[in-house]
């Protein structure tokens, strides 16, 4: 059996817990909101500060790694807007949010854990899955910035929404303060270093419990408008960039780079990784093709079972 299989079904398992409970309304209706909000502002920036914090500078800055996940989630992003805009010329956010579909991977909820598993003794793999989530944060504001000129009533730059985003972005100001710890060679005092792991410990299963909530109140709440049609072949479409192209796209830029075989492995990997939950929120937040952002991220999720073993036992062979 694959290796990968082991924390897929492991993360599966999770879900469908979280989106049994959710069906049978044990716990109270915006649970998931606040294991989102918990995990998003607590737990995830625990664990990204001890891992970049105890990690040395240069394992952090692999600029090929980080050059290579960012050229192939831009290309695909690209790739993406532009074929929406030739669909549909004048639906900017429309565009947006499916490009974001079709990359913003699920690289903390799930690849951290995911890297965890496959990596239990390496600290690079949990630095790999932080900076990657990094990486994708920043296309995750570009593609803000593109529904909020075309949506927003208030007249705001483009510069002033990217600040904004970012400046306010929990992951980012904790990634930014553990890679000013690393390149200060400072040591976290140890019952710290051990609140911010025991913290961080408990990001996985509370996102993985979250999504699976999430998805369940997706499929039944979101309705398709007047103007939101559900094709099986955008689905379909927006999956293969995203669980086939972008991982492709990162194979061959991160072998152009000479990266290490195991960094590698794992920027496939993470580049491979099903749309976060994320983009199925922003997409009800502005009411843009909500119902088939939910079906992406339900689609996506299942077909990673077949299509992560296939990509790894391809980097292994």
């Amino acid at each position: 059996m694959p290796l990968i299989l082991t924390p897929l079904v492991a993360i599966f398992l999770i879900m469908l817990l979280g989106a049994f409970i959710q069906k049978i309304r044990v716990l109270p209706n915006n649970t998931d909101q606040c294991l989102n909000l918990y995990v998003y502002y607590v737990a995830l920036p625990a664990i990204i500060i001890a891992a970049l914090a105890n990690t040395p500078l240069d394992d952090i800055l692999q600029w090929g790694f980080i050059i290579s996940l960012t050229l192939a989630m831009l290309i695909s992003y690209s790739l993406c807007i532009i074929a929406s805009l030739i669909m549909h010329p004048k639906l900017h956010a429309l565009a947006a949010i499916r490009a974001l579909n079709a990359t913003f991977g699920n690289t903390a909820f799930i690849g951290i854990p995911i890297m965890i598993l496959l990596f239990p003794e390496q600290q690079g793999a949990l630095t790999a899955a932080a900076v990657a989530s990094l990486i994708s944060i920043l296309l995750f504001a570009i593609a803000l910035v593109s529904i909020e000129l075309h949506q927003s009533k208030q007249n705001h730059s483009a510069m002033s929404i990217i600040t904004r985003a970012l400046s306010t972005n929990p992951i980012v100001i904790a990634g930014i303060i553990g890679i000013a710890l690393s390149s200060l060679s400072f040591s976290l005092f140890p019952p710290i270093d051990l609140m911010l792991h025991q913290v961080g410990s408990t990001s996985s299963p509370c996102a993985l419990f979250a999504i699976g909530m999430v998805l369940a109140k997706a499929t039944r709440q979101a309705e398709p408008s007047n103007t939101e049609k559900i094709k099986l072949s955008e689905l379909c479409a927006i999956n293969a960039v995203k669980l086939i192209l972008q991982p492709l796209l990162a194979y061959g830029f991160l072998t152009f780079f000479e990266v290490s075989q195991q960094l590698l492995i794992m920027g496939v990997i993470l580049a491979s990784l099903p749309t976060a939950a994320s983009v199925y929120l922003l997409a009800q937040r502005y009411q843009v093709n909500t119902l088939s952002s939910a079906l992406i991220l339900l689609l996506g999720t299942l077909m990673s079972f077949i299509s992560l073993p296939l990509i790894e036992r391809w980097l292994t062979f």
